[in-house]
């Protein structure tokens, strides 16, 4: 079974068309034998995506830290949920053994973990596909300014595959089936 990390906000605030998508976005990943590693919320994205993938036969697991679960925003429903103390053992976990990773929108949180990916991925520290799911052009700014970082030289242009941003859940697994491999030596590209 193929397994995705998924992240994604929790904010209950958005737009509706946020939280349909992150729902598409289960029922396919389900639907293809596809299995979630998520934050474990019950609301937002988070709640939609999980909700999604378990009402149509998918295997979520959530990883939330254990003063996250006190306040009592772990999804009840999820029956696979990692306690862990500290969001740097959750954002490692997260990733641990997965095939890829899903950047669905989100806030500041969601961009810290991508980020993380992003950093790990151009050391060679992280392996697999990177895909930002670009629902009503969201990550269109943050994109912008990655590729003003390699038009400016602190990046590389082969630094640009990092990440693949696709625009409808249908196109998620498509991508990541056809990504190749970004560098066979990061490390001697990290720097300029």
């Amino acid at each position: 079974m193929k397994r995705a990390c998924i992240f994604c906000a929790s904010s209950t605030k958005t737009e509706k068309v946020y939280r349909n998508a992150a729902a598409k976005l289960g029922k396919e990943l389900a639907g293809k034998g596809w299995a979630i590693n998520y934050g474990g919320g019950a609301v937002g994205l988070m709640g939609a995506i999980a909700d999604s993938m378990l009402a149509h036969g998918g295997e979520v697991r959530g990883i939330m830290p254990r003063f996250m679960v006190e306040v009592e925003w772990a999804h009840k429903g999820v029956s696979d949920m990692v306690h862990v103390e500290t969001m740097a053992q959750r954002k490692a976990l997260l990733v641990k053994d997965v095939d890829a990773v899903i950047a669905l929108p989100g806030s500041i949180g969601t961009l810290e973990e991508l980020f993380e990916v992003l950093s790990n991925k151009k050391l060679g520290l992280f392996h697999k596909p990177v895909i930002l799911l670009n629902t009503k052009g969201f990550f269109d700014p943050l994109i912008q300014m990655l590729n003003k970082m390699i038009d400016e030289r602190f990046m590389r242009p082969q630094h640009g595959q990092l990440w693949i941003a696709v625009d409808n859940h249908k196109d998620v697994i498509r991508t990541i089936e056809e990504c190749q491999v970004w560098c066979n030596n990061p490390l001697n590209m990290a720097v300029l």
